[in-house]
């Protein structure tokens, strides 16, 4: 059975809807997208120094994702604004990325694959790496979901309940990273974040509690990861670009039955 290329694409597909579309719902809650798409860039130099170290592409792109969030904590209220400060390192990050992996000797890549996903080149291996990456990713935030949600509400609040919202911020930091090293296959470096945001976004308007949000954000982003490798393989088109345009075909319409039903009430 997973000997067939679009049964393993599919599965890799939602296997990254399911590590996102949790993760998603508190980068929409926290507007944290820019967060988001930087952390992705960063991914890109992850990339050129696992390949030149000769070390798994999961783990350099990890270390790298973890890196820079801890730059940007650091950084933040030094007199730069958070989205200058964010649009500096993650440009940064990617050009030195594409710089370094034109100095790679001897080895062949194929940069589109990293830029924009070659999820029907998924292998057996990838999918335990995704699917173990979702199934982290879905037990960190699991575990920490009253404590995030507390934390995203209300800093001072969550201080009085005894709660480190910079710990809370942390985690969330490392689901980001560990979400973004299992996505790049899919969809890759450039299209991560609208992975991230769209079926998010798509379900904050159809659900009533934070925990359907994260459940309908799951179903909008597998859904969506199925129709576009179905269009794909119709129109033949780019697999990861045509998921992400079913998303956001899905959030325009889903954003319309909001808004309707909001006028309605």
């Amino acid at each position: 059975m997973l000997d067939d290329f679009m049964v393993r694409a599919t599965l890799a597909g939602v296997g990254v809807a399911f590590a996102a579309a949790p993760l998603g719902c508190f980068v929409v809650w926290r507007r944290m997208a820019y967060f988001g798409d930087a952390t992705a860039h960063a991914a890109m130099l992850g990339v050129a120094l696992s390949l030149a170290m000769q070390m798994s592409i999961f783990l350099g792109t990890v270390a790298v994702a973890l890196i820079m969030a801890v730059t940007v904590t650091l950084l933040s209220g030094r007199g730069y604004a958070m989205d200058t400060l964010l649009g500096v390192l993650a440009h940064s990050a990617l050009a030195f990325g594409l710089v370094a992996v034109s100095f790679l000797s001897g080895i062949r890549i194929d940069l589109m694959a990293y830029l924009f996903g070659d999820i029907l080149a998924v292998s057996r291996m990838d999918l335990l790496v995704i699917w173990g990456g979702a199934a982290l990713v879905v037990g960190l935030i699991m575990w920490r979901w009253s404590a995030l949600l507390a934390a995203t509400l209300n800093e001072e609040l969550a201080y009085a309940s005894g709660l480190d919202p910079k710990r809370e911020q942390l985690i969330l930091t490392l689901s980001l990273a560990i979400t973004v090293a299992v996505a790049i296959k899919v969809v890759g470096v450039l299209l991560i974040a609208a992975l991230l945001i769209i079926p998010a976004a798509a379900a904050r308007g159809l659900a009533r509690t934070p925990e359907a949000m994260a459940l309908i954000a799951a179903a909008i982003g597998a859904g969506s990861a199925v129709t576009g490798l179905r269009a794909a393989y119709v129109f033949d088109t780019p697999a990861g670009p045509s998921i992400v345009c079913v998303a956001a075909v899905l959030f325009a319409v889903f954003s319309t039955l909001g808004w309707r039903g909001q006028r309605q009430r």
